[in-house]
């Protein structure tokens, strides 16, 4: 228990001339014992204008009972007049460890890991390559995207032949980078622009057959690009704010795109 105890003295001139050395000693002696008990946890004097300045302490105790057994034992006891106050605890007391706290905020360096959320899945059809030829980064072909559906779970719609196609550069390993810009329009009418750099890459006979036309499951090889869209439609406005990964599949004259969000 805790208690607040007013002490006020009693003694005049008589007593201040009889109170020696080795008496303020006992004094502070005492005072530190209770405090290194954990008894004493604080002590003020009183602020006056004139005559006896009071003390105040916070003391600490099992009971008024042993309160009044260790202040009883104090040195110039029969000379103090003592008032206690025994306090209880405050629901809103911040030094009160039982009382509910704010959460401190969380700082940590770790980071969130990345979430996909599918966006939409698109089947596009190709058109008969334009072969530019070898050019300082490769050989340079521009297939061209004809047709195709989207479909997903916030957007569905077509793609937008004329408006469509793969700038890609082969490499001598087979690897093939794209530069895939297309446009689709959903259901609604809203016109979505589409632009993915990616690479597909794999070992030389996956990528033999894939240029042969044949089919070859998209497990066998790694096709994967980053996307980024852009839409005026306000409804589709996180469109713009997303960030996007593709992962493709190539058919015999189609291609294949899913598309996800990373959050």
């Amino acid at each position: 228990m805790e208690f607040f105890v007013d002490l006020r003295s009693t003694y005049r001139l008589e007593l201040r001339n009889l109170r020696s050395r080795t008496r303020e000693k006992a004094e502070a002696s005492a005072t530190a014992k209770l405090a290194d008990e954990g008894h004493l946890v604080r002590l003020w004097r009183r602020t006056v204008t004139s005559g006896d300045r009071p003390i105040v302490g916070l003391f600490r105790a099992d009971s008024e009972t042993e309160l009044d057994s260790m202040i009883g034992a104090v040195p110039l006891y029969e000379w103090l007049d003592v008032s206690v106050t025994p306090l209880k605890s405050h629901a809103n007391d911040p030094a009160d460890a039982t009382v509910p706290r704010r959460p401190e905020p969380r700082t940590t360096t770790s980071l969130p890991d990345p979430r996909l959320t599918k966006v939409y899945r698109l089947e596009a059809t190709l058109g008969q390559p334009l072969d530019i030829g070898d050019v300082p980064g490769g050989h340079r072909r521009i297939v061209p995207l004809t047709g195709g559906r989207f479909t997903g779970p916030r957007i569905n719609g077509q793609l937008l032949a004329g408006a469509s196609a793969d700038w890609q550069i082969g490499l001598p390993d087979g690897t093939t980078l794209g530069d895939i810009r297309y446009t689709l329009q959903t259901d609604a009418g809203d016109l979505l622009y589409v632009q993915s750099r990616g690479v597909r890459h794999g070992p030389a006979e996956v990528l033999a057959r894939l240029g042969r036309g044949e089919k070859v499951d998209a497990s066998e090889y790694t096709f994967r690009t980053s996307t980024q869209i852009e839409t005026a439609a306000p409804d589709l406005e996180w469109l713009n704010k997303g960030v996007f990964i593709s992962v493709g599949g190539r058919q015999a004259g189609a291609v294949i795109y899913e598309t996800y969000l990373v959050g």
